[in-house]
């Protein structure tokens, strides 16, 4: 919820999504901790979709919400990358549609080629709910570490960056890269 430019960084995020046209529907899934209150008054203000859950388990919140939405694949964008690349959610949905594999996960981040907060992960819905309850505690709140690890019992798609920038951080975990962020959406305006 911090602002730049008196817009909350989740904005930015669903700004930047909403930009592909191939995006059906978003839906923010956060926790049912008071501290998302705020977070969820704002969403609900502005007419956008959510669902509450636990805080530490992703991987059931992000189940719930698909099976809510009877979605057979959905696609996991964190809330920390303001700069998602609508591109790139275009390229993983084309993927998903001209192929005539079924796959589990579709991704950019096995092996990553992308910068940090350009991830994006499609994942098929039945493959999440048949491998939950073999989630340890991590891999519940790091959904798709699980189908990494156990890559071989998967069909995993990974899609690559043609430019040598993985090693650049576009998304936001501390007080540094916000003021990286920051200033690459003020020069941006």
């Amino acid at each position: 919820m911090h602002l730049i430019n008196n817009k909350p960084l989740i904005q930015y995020v669903i700004d930047s999504v909403k930009k592909s046209k191939k995006v059906k529907k978003i839906i923010i899934a956060t926790s049912n901790r008071k501290t998302d209150n705020k977070l969820v008054n704002y969403l609900h203000k502005k007419n956008n979709s959510y669902y509450r859950g636990d805080l530490q388990n992703v991987a059931n919140r992000l189940l719930r919400v698909a099976t809510i939405n009877k979605s057979i694949y959905f696609m996991r964008i964190s809330g920390d990358s303001p700069l998602i690349d609508y591109k790139i959610i275009n390229k993983s949905i084309n993927i998903l549609k001209d192929t005539k594999k079924k796959y589990d996960i579709i991704t950019n981040v096995y092996p990553r080629t992308f910068p940090k907060g350009q991830s994006v992960e499609i994942i098929k819905t039945q493959t999440l709910a048949k491998n939950i309850n073999y989630f340890s505690k991590n891999e519940k709140e790091h959904v798709t570490n699980y189908f990494y690890k156990n890559a071989n019992k998967f069909l995993i798609k990974n899609f690559k960056s043609h430019e040598k920038k993985k090693n650049i951080k576009l998304s936001i975990d501390t007080k540094t890269d916000l003021k990286k962020i920051k200033k690459i959406l003020n020069n941006s305006i």
